[in-house]
């Protein structure tokens, strides 16, 4: 989808919440960020939200409410229900969303090594570092 519209992009800017999965400090993260940008030829830019302070995301904000309006009151009996009722969202002012169920097969417990690690051409920005750094696609 994004290719389409954005063919001609050189980079990517992603937020991110700093716990879970896609935390300032999983490696696991970081280490298919940069196999994204191997794949893409994107820089990919993250600024990760400070602990405890997803709120800010915009995101969050303006899109799951609507989202939740549009499904209030309606059961949600299943994932491909829940999945249709997301991608129906629209709002007047011409926000439209797509959804779709991804059957990807995403196994736990991997770890990355220090060589893999190493393989990661990461820019850490000088403002927060930990928090805010680019990957460039390409071996450093």
């Amino acid at each position: 989808m994004g290719r389409a519209a954005y063919g001609g992009a050189t980079s990517l800017l992603v937020t991110a919440d700093s716990g879970g999965s896609n935390g300032s400090r999983v490696r696991l993260w970081k280490w298919e960020l940069h196999r994204f940008a191997q794949r893409t030829g994107l820089s990919i830019t993250v600024s990760h939200f400070p602990p405890g302070t997803s709120k800010w995301n915009k995101i969050e904000h303006r899109l799951f409410s609507y989202i939740a309006m549009n499904w209030r009151g309606k059961p949600l009996v299943s994932l491909a229900a829940i999945v249709s009722l997301i991608g129906s969202t629209t709002t007047t002012a011409g926000l439209r969303v797509r959804s779709e169920i991804d059957k990807g097969s995403y196994p736990q417990g991997l770890d990355i090594t220090d060589e893999q690690v190493a393989q990661i051409n990461i820019e850490r920005h000088s403002f927060h570092g930990d928090w805010n750094y680019t990957i460039h696609p390409g071996k450093l």
